[in-house]
């Protein structure tokens, strides 16, 4: 249960820190978390942000890439690189 509540937060943390506007994606993602599908629910995140092409900071990219190793779930964050400012 211990794993489960830290991955729960550390999706969180990302969502309220990412560049995502639409209140819908938002919603669904939480949605995702809520139904405990954690896995799926920041593929979604990262997936609309790569499809809204939304600058994202280094920073935030390798959290978002330590996060993806951590969920087991590499391709989430492939491309994503792509997007990094500067």
């Amino acid at each position: 249960m211990e794993r489960y509540q830290y991955l729960r937060a550390l999706i969180s943390q990302l969502l309220e820190e990412s560049p995502l506007t639409s209140e819908e994606v938002i919603a669904d993602v939480r949605h995702l978390m809520n139904v405990g599908e954690e896995e799926l629910a920041f593929d979604m995140m990262c997936s609309w942000i790569y499809e809204d092409s939304l600058a994202i900071t280094s920073v935030y990219y390798e959290r978002l890439a330590a996060a993806a190793q951590e969920l087991g779930t590499p391709k989430s964050t492939e491309r994503l690189d792509e997007l990094v400012e500067g």
